[in-house]
């Protein structure tokens, strides 16, 4: 049975002040463990996603971005759609300076996928 897209839960994403928005500093998230489902299979597709942002005002609870990447494990959707909804919710949630949200999908079919996603300058 080929998985509907589905929503992932955008509701567990939580943010914290920044305890330094004066300095421009970019701070590293490295997500080994991320699994959805291949939309046209139902199969799981991994992938290792890195977080690359300058915080403004805001930077991510890290126990709820473990839960809201959870999220996506029953969702069924292409690469490049999970690559940019990850970074369309950090930046909804974060309003960051910088971001960058690069995926590195594990080999599929002989094919490796990588997907990068960038906001602002």
């Amino acid at each position: 049975m080929v998985p509907a897209p589905g929503p992932h839960d955008t509701s567990l994403l939580e943010a914290f002040p920044n305890p330094n928005p004066a300095r421009d500093y970019e701070i590293r998230l490295d997500c080994p463990e991320f699994t959805c489902l291949c939309p046209k299979t139902g199969q799981p597709d991994f992938a290792t996603f890195t977080i690359d942002y300058v915080p403004d005002e805001r930077c991510v609870e890290l126990k709820s971005l473990k839960l809201y990447l959870w999220s996506f494990r029953t969702v069924g959707a292409f690469h490049e759609k999970v690559t940019n909804d990850v970074c369309d919710d950090l930046v909804r949630l974060l309003a960051p300076r910088r971001l960058t949200v690069t995926a590195d999908w594990f080999v599929r079919g002989g094919i490796t996928t990588r997907v990068t996603c960038r906001h602002g300058g």
